[in-house]
């Protein structure tokens, strides 16, 4: 069953992300109510902190680092990122259905 921190659409994982910067190493510490938490060690300034979670993710699910896009929240804690075709898949996430 679908968690509301994720969805597919037409094979692009969508997800719905909190982020926690600062912290002593970068980790998927598990859904938090509506959106997966992850912590970075990137400091949130000019950029860096959304620059390290889109590289994180792409090592994360296999893809290269341009398949994986913000589309909102680049200044806000709570972010929407998109990863087209992920080969590997966090823990929690069902692939797609066919």
């Amino acid at each position: 069953m679908p968690k509301p921190w994720y969805r597919w659409q037409n094979g692009v994982l969508i997800l719905e992300i909190r982020v926690q910067t600062r912290a002593s190493h970068n980790e998927i510490t598990g859904a938090r109510g509506e959106r997966l938490k992850i912590r970075l060690t990137g400091p949130p300034v000019d950029g860096k902190a959304n620059s390290q979670l889109l590289k994180y993710l792409a090592t994360l699910c296999g893809v290269r680092r341009n398949q994986v896009t913000l589309i909102s929240g680049a200044r806000n804690r709570d972010k929407r990122i998109a990863i087209e075709s992920p080969k590997t898949l966090p823990a929690g996430i069902d692939p797609p259905e066919l």
